[in-house]
């Protein structure tokens, strides 16, 4: 099975604590990396990851509130000392195009490779970006200004070749992609051996969301259906609903009931208020609706 990893980098809220740093995650999809916001920090903790700078190609930022954006200049900075050369595509709502480009005029305007901004339309349920890997839709939040989450869905792989059966049959070397494409294979001696004989199925494929800052949003139940993991914020427990409400967040026993509704697989719960030392309480407030839950921390590294 080819890798999906989510490594999470910050999951605490807009008050950096001594335990956890504001929002950031990167996402590698078979060596394809994704940035999930870039709050303070985000460049320190990628040291950690041992992952190449190099190989990210796209920042997916949620909102323009800072502890989700303002760790994004020294990052970019960085990546223009290391020599980087690729493209680097910025997506996000409108409102954060000032910003980056406010960064190319006076931070960096002799970088070393292209920055392009891509607005994303913080109203719509939409495809934003499509490879041969993967697809990401952008998934519209209630929060106290534009803001979107992300889904990202991996593509269906080829199926496995049987390799016992392609000695047998003496399958040449240039027809195993065709086979793998869904062919079938015709001997020297006229017989035809189905695409199915030669192959085992593709892997399962897996899908991510990412769900910060936000209000507990109904549509995300059919948006997310069935999903293998989701990261939904849990700012707050229920003891703090009005102040939820009041901020535009969600308690951790919403972000379990959005879970449920959704039937996602799995459920990690982040950005955490500075007021809990221990985030055992929002834990086990959310488990009392969605038991396959789990506490997000930094350097956690989560596959779909």
């Amino acid at each position: 099975m080819q890798k999906f990893e989510i490594q999470i980098l910050g999951c605490g809220s807009a008050l950096p604590t001594r335990k956890h740093l504001p929002s950031c995650q990167v996402v590698n999809l078979r060596d394809k990396l994704l940035l999930l916001d870039c709050g303070e920090g985000a460049q320190l903790q990628w040291r950690f990851t041992g992952l190449n700078w190099q190989n990210i190609h796209h920042i997916l930022l949620t909102h323009a509130h800072g502890d989700h954006v303002f760790g994004l200049p020294g990052f970019l900075s960085t990546m223009g000392l290391l020599g980087r050369q690729n493209p680097l595509f910025i997506h996000g709502p409108s409102s954060l195009q000032t910003f980056v480009e406010y960064m190319k005029a006076h931070f960096f305007p002799d970088l070393s490779y292209e920055l392009h901004f891509i607005p994303v339309d913080t109203t719509v349920h939409q495809q934003i970006f499509e490879d041969r890997s993967m697809e990401i839709w952008s998934l519209p939040l209630q929060h106290r200004l534009p803001c979107c989450g992300y889904l990202i869905k991996e593509k269906p792989g080829q199926a496995h070749i049987r390799r016992e059966m392609i000695d047998f049959y003496e399958v040449p070397t240039w027809a195993i992609n065709r086979i793998k494409a869904g062919e079938g294979w015709t001997t020297q001696t006229g017989e035809y051996i189905p695409h199915e004989r030669l192959t085992t199925p593709a892997d399962p494929v897996r899908s991510y969301a990412y769900c910060t800052d936000t209000q507990p949003v109904p549509e995300l139940a059919e948006w997310c259906k069935g999903i293998d993991l989701m990261y939904h914020e849990a700012t707050y427990a229920e003891t703090e609903k009005d102040r939820a409400e009041t901020y535009a967040h969600s308690t951790a026993l919403q972000a379990a009931k959005t879970a449920k509704a959704a039937g996602v697989k799995r459920l990690v719960i982040g950005h955490f208020s500075s007021r809990y030392e221990d985030e055992q309480v929002l834990l086990e407030e959310a488990q009392t609706v969605f038991q396959n839950t789990i506490l997000a921390s930094e350097r956690l590294i989560l596959t779909p």
